[in-house]
């Protein structure tokens, strides 16, 4: 009966945890999400060909320059049979290379504007591999090995108004995972441990009990 009631409430500590833990991760989402809707600034200012970027990712980022068509290459959206994002390299006034993802084409019927475009986007970090050969994401170590450089360390997802005034879908920008409020998750964690502790003395207490319980018909005898 003690083991029970501990087990039951070290489940309830459990999911004070787990709701704790939610709620961090739902913070952190919005943090990036109110990140991503600031006002755009100059890519070049936070991402530059052939250096690190400095505190770039997830931002909405403006880029002037003009795309290379002839190296534009379309991925496979998963779930999607026959969608593809069209994702097209673009030369900036600096030399430097930027994998741009315009949108989502059905077909390869899709081809960039021409000469100077000014755009706006979401700058994400690069993909991880996949494991399937050739180029089924946006994976920078791959492209620079196809592409002309000096390559951006990170990709621009167009916004959905330049998206569409390419005649393509906007492509959604998974944002990179921003840091929720660390008291939440310090509950979390804290709850965790209040969990373990309640399993171990309800543990302690029912061993002592049962304890007490065996050396009764002893203690009796001898009375």
């Amino acid at each position: 009966m003690i083991l029970a009631l501990g087990l039951l409430i070290a489940a309830g500590m459990v999911w004070l945890g787990v709701w704790q833990l939610d709620v961090y991760r739902a913070q952190g989402a919005a943090v990036a999400a109110r990140r991503a809707a600031e006002p755009a600034v100059e890519l070049t200012s936070v991402a530059r060909a052939g250096a690190a970027v400095r505190d770039g990712y997830g931002r909405s980022v403006h880029l002037e320059g003009s795309y290379l068509p002839q190296h534009q290459l379309l991925l496979p959206v998963p779930g999607r049979p026959g969608v593809f994002r069209v994702l097209t390299p673009l030369r900036q006034a600096d030399g430097g290379i930027v994998a741009v993802v315009r949108g989502l084409a059905s077909d390869s019927s899709s081809d960039p504007p021409a000469g100077a475009v000014s755009q706006v986007g979401v700058l994400l970090p690069s993909e991880q591999p996949s494991g399937t050969p050739g180029v089924t994401g946006v994976q920078l170590p791959v492209l620079a090995q196809r592409w002309p450089s000096p390559l951006v360390d990170g990709y621009v997802v167009l916004s959905a108004d330049d998206a569409r005034a390419q005649g393509l879908e906007p492509a959604a920008a998974t944002l990179p995972e921003a840091p929720g409020r660390l008291r939440n998750g310090a509950y979390a964690l804290q709850w965790w441990v209040f969990a373990a502790f309640a399993v171990g003395m309800a543990i302690r207490v029912a061993r002592d009990h049962g304890r007490a319980r065996s050396r009764q018909p002893v203690d009796s005898v001898g009375a």
